[in-house]
């Protein structure tokens, strides 16, 4: 069986001889008897030591054919490093609704939300939990995240019973369907396509929520209403993003610059935004980044706002298309220019700040990462002291990104359960780094259509604007 109930894939067969006991210094700082819902990281954290500590005195816990179960000894060790958690070494008591009450019929949901009001939130992790390739490491640091989430809302008195499966690439998604998910609340994954149609059926079969934290093909997602995925496919993010750029530059003067590559995926967006000018009769003009400097000036205005859009989001064009515009500059030092990027483009942010604020850069995306907010700042920090690490220099941040939709999801369920689906207001959770807010298609499932706009405003702010 491979089952992870909490951090990793785990079992622990314990075997303290008596030569181990009557060493002169005590291997074991103690040894602690699992219990109900809990995990590694809850372990790690309520006795001040690290996971890495906890996993190295105990090395059965890497490896995936193994499961932590109730009742079981664990190892506990001397701290070698930084605490788990150096806010709290104790767990808080529960309250009273902590309490799992008994379904009457434990192969179907009840109609009623009042199950999960009042104990705790189920929980079932089914994604790529290893460190074999690119798609198992970012998982588990999302599902690090996720853990971080459960453990905030216990600290606010809302209990999560959390289980997580190694759901790899290769592996049959139903397999794991078989060992007791029908008493989930709610599924975390997958990461796969192929995986969607065994899943949704046994969801809906089971009614139970479906978070579905990437962007992978869906088309379950028109019938199902027990799916929610957070990514917008890039057709639908592109069909949003063109609709955003004409309701707020629609009447400027837009400038598209053709940059000459032929591997660009942001022809779509260009063409959408055309049509959308011809339609309204708008002002635009179409360049090229070899043009003459008289030619590519003349697509300008100056007795207005230009509004830039290049037809790709890659770095080297970007650079070229900056360099070209402030050539441009250099002789007409009053055009008042703004550019209209890519989410691709916060990769370049840190590098290319000042050229963001001097263009008056606007980028669309489903995710923000704002390294100077006290609340990144703090979740990076608790990272660290948890995990012995730092998160992977990615974005988005992925134990942010598990953070964020762990705690707006479970949160919400624990509030309205089974009513809850989502949307705009309804939990009043501020995301450190990835907002959802839902909108359910006809009578199929549930998409995030949450898109900001990042402005990096010419008097050195970072505005971010809502729709």
């Amino acid at each position: 069986m491979k089952r992870i109930i909490g951090y990793f894939v785990l079992a622990l067969a314990l075997l303290l001889t008596a030569e181990n006991m009557s060493a002169q210094t005590p291997q074991w700082r103690d040894m602690h008897k699992v219990k109900r819902g809990e995990t590694i990281y809850s372990i790690a954290r309520d006795y001040g030591i690290t996971v890495d500590d906890l996993v190295k005195a105990n090395p059965e816990m890497a490896t995936p054919d193994y499961v932590l179960k109730k009742g079981e000894f664990v190892c506990i060790p001397f701290p070698s490093g930084i605490p788990a958690d150096t806010t709290t070494t104790s767990k808080p008591s529960p309250k009273p609704t902590d309490v799992t009450k008994p379904e009457t019929n434990p192969g179907q949901r009840a109609a009623s939300n009042v199950d999960i009001r009042n104990r705790e939130v189920r929980v079932g992790v089914m994604l790529p939990l290893h460190k074999i390739n690119g798609d198992g490491q970012r998982m588990l640091e999302y599902y690090r995240g996720v853990l971080m989430a459960c453990d905030s809302l216990r600290q606010n008195g809302i209990s999560v019973d959390i289980h997580a499966w190694n759901v790899a690439e290769n592996t049959d998604i139903r397999t794991f369907l078989k060992e007791d998910a029908e008493k989930l609340d709610l599924i975390i994954g997958p990461l796969y396509s192929k995986m969607m149609k065994p899943l949704s059926d046994f969801v809906r079969k089971h009614q139970i929520k479906v978070l579905i934290p990437f962007s992978i093909n869906t088309p379950e997602l028109d019938t199902n209403p027990y799916l929610y995925q957070v990514y917008q496919t890039p057709g639908e993010f592109c069909e949003q993003s063109a609709e955003h750029f004409m309701k707020r530059f629609g009447t400027e003067h837009v400038v598209i610059i053709d940059c000459n590559d032929s591997t660009s995926r942001k022809g779509m967006f260009t063409s959408k935004i055309r049509k959308r000018l011809d339609a309204n009769n708008s002002d635009y003009k179409i360049t090229n980044l070899k043009s003459s400097d008289q030619r590519f000036f003349e697509s300008f205005t100056e007795t207005g706002r230009n509004i830039v859009v290049l037809n790709t989001e890659k770095q080297h064009e970007f650079g070229a298309a900056i360099s070209k515009l402030n050539s441009m500059l250099l002789d007409h030092p009053n055009l008042d220019i703004s550019l209209f990027g890519y989410t691709e483009w916060m990769l370049y942010a840190k590098k290319n700040l000042e050229s963001f604020y001097k263009f008056d850069v606007h980028i669309p995306t489903a995710f923000y990462y704002d390294e100077a907010s006290p609340r990144t700042k703090r979740i990076e920090q608790k990272y660290r002291w948890n995990f012995h690490a730092d998160m992977m220099n990615t974005l988005p941040h992925f134990a942010i990104t598990g953070f964020d939709h762990a705690y707006y999801f479970i949160k919400g369920m624990s509030m309205y359960g089974t009513h809850f689906n989502g949307s705009p207001g309804m939990v009043g959770y501020p995301a450190i780094q990835t907002p959802l807010v839902f909108e359910q298609l006809g009578d199929g499932g549930h998409q995030n259509r949450q898109l900001m706009i990042v402005h990096y405003t010419k008097d050195h702010h970072v505005e971010i604007i809502r729709y």
